[in-house]
């Protein structure tokens, strides 16, 4: 099947779906080159993504999978095509959008209230102090830090500070969330228990996310929908895969379902081919 053909079909089953918070029109990224010449990572990429979906992207290094997440931050200039959130053009980073990234990238001085707090007090700036507070304090509880507010981010293990990365995220209600391998610096043991804690935030909150991964099986557990990059350079979509397990979901009745290991295999053999 042509590349314009299975997008156009992609567009044609989302549209049937919740109306679209983001959507990347004829989406291209170009770096300059010696002798006036570019490589192209990114060439008219064409993606909807509709209200409440989580959305994993994959693909193999090189793909333009994060060169992707970081215009959609506005970290990135676009060369090409639009970036649309909520029907208007992405000049720039904003609060609209919550990026976790793979390295949390914490404020070692301060607490972990603290450093929460930086995005909290900007977005909601019109709130009283003890609100801020109490917005901040919620989505640390969310994430098991409840008791562990004024520790400061340097006294903190890796995952208690991903932990803290991923309230911070949350606590700014953006209108869509960003995650670039948000575990992928985790040991397995404890990727996987903060892979139940963003589900768990997630379903309470039903924020509209993407995320990079490189892990599969990662991408069966927490999507709805796997995107599958082309190898780079001129990458677009290569295939997509609907995810159809019931939320909310639990990993041990997600790795017995019948359809996992079709799902799995199917990513693979894309990654493989």
């Amino acid at each position: 099947m042509s590349t314009t053909l299975l997008q156009a079909e992609h567009k044609i089953a989302e549209s049937e779906l919740s109306p679209v918070v983001l959507e990347c029109r004829d989406l291209t990224k170009a770096y300059p080159m010696p002798k006036g010449q570019s490589y192209v990572v990114l060439e008219n990429l064409q993606l909807s993504i509709t209200q409440g979906e989580f959305i994993s992207i994959i693909g193999h290094s090189g793909c333009g999978k994060s060169t992707l997440l970081s215009m959609i931050a506005g970290l990135n200039p676009i060369s090409g095509g639009n970036i649309l959130l909520n029907g208007s053009p992405i000049k720039g980073p904003g609060p609209d959008r919550g990026v976790i990234f793979q390295s949390p990238s914490l404020l070692p001085w301060m607490s972990a209230l603290e450093n929460v707090l930086l995005g909290v007090n900007q977005v909601f700036s019109h709130e009283s102090k003890s609100t801020r507070h109490d917005i901040a304090a919620y989505y640390l509880s969310r994430v098991g830090l409840g008791n562990a507010l004024d520790k400061k981010a340097k006294d903190l293990s890796q995952g208690m500070q991903q932990r803290v990365g991923i309230a911070r995220a949350f606590a700014i209600k953006p209108a869509i969330l960003l995650l670039d391998e948000p575990f992928g610096m985790l040991d397995s043991l404890t990727r996987a228990e903060l892979q139940d804690i963003l589900l768990e935030v997630w379903n309470r909150e039903k924020i509209t996310a993407v995320m990079i991964t490189h892990d599969v099986d990662e991408a069966i557990f927490l999507s709805d929908r796997v995107i599958m990059m082309t190898s780079g350079p001129r990458a677009q979509i290569g295939d997509v895969l609907n995810i159809h397990l019931e939320r909310p979901r639990e990993r041990k009745a997600v790795l017995e379902h019948p359809d996992f290991y079709d799902y799995r295999g199917h990513l693979i053999s894309f990654l493989e081919g």
